[in-house]
């Protein structure tokens, strides 16, 4: 994500001033949505700074973001560079003020495709390697069974067929995909239940 330069009214937004208490649904979603990070294996700060920033009207500080969550500052930074990383949130510059601010991607299903980008190639890429390690050393070594070398190689071809499919799905351009989406169960009825 490149940088951006705003011109942008710096006054308080009630979403996220300190001053003011934070509106219950804006809390609620900002908790839950650090409740559904830890679940998923993300630390609950992140979670919480990128459901703040996502619900923001205006980019934010890291003093704004902290004072609002009442979280460290450092818990912020650490939280702001994980996030930049996943290429979830931006960096903006506003006219008139030296700090950095922040705002996150909008675009739910931008977002969703950075997500899914991210762990592809921290989590099932790297995956995929080791299985296909385990599969040539499997099957080099007589000591391990039949069934063993079967479900290791089944999985691998596991791994590499959902692995083609999300990739060829990544490339299907948004309205696409969400036309058929939307269609739901008339395409098991064009490909068949069986």
């Amino acid at each position: 994500m490149t940088e951006i330069t705003k011109t942008t009214d710096n006054s308080d937004d009630a979403s996220v001033d300190a001053k003011a208490p934070m509106p219950q649904a804006i809390e609620h979603f900002v908790l839950h949505w650090g409740e559904m990070g830890t679940r998923w294996g993300v630390n609950r700060s992140v979670a919480q700074v990128h459901a703040l920033l996502f619900v923001s009207s205006k980019p934010q500080t890291a003093e704004q973001i902290s004072d609002a969550l009442g979280l460290a500052r450092s818990n912020v930074s650490n939280s702001l560079k994980e996030l930049l990383t996943w290429q979830l949130i931006r960096r903006v510059h506003v006219l008139g003020d030296r700090r950095d601010h922040f705002e996150a991607e909008a675009d739910l299903w931008e977002m969703l495709m950075r997500i899914a980008m991210g762990r592809k190639h921290r989590e099932i890429d790297p995956t995929i390697d080791m299985m296909k390690q385990c599969a040539t050393e499997a099957e080099a070594d007589s000591k391990v069974s039949p069934l063993a070398k079967q479900r290791i190689n089944d999985m691998l071809e596991f791994l590499v067929t959902m692995d083609k499919w999300y990739t060829d799905m990544a490339s299907v351009p948004k309205s696409k995909m969400f036309a058929m989406m939307k269609m739901g169960k008339t395409i098991m009825k064009f490909v068949g239940r069986g």
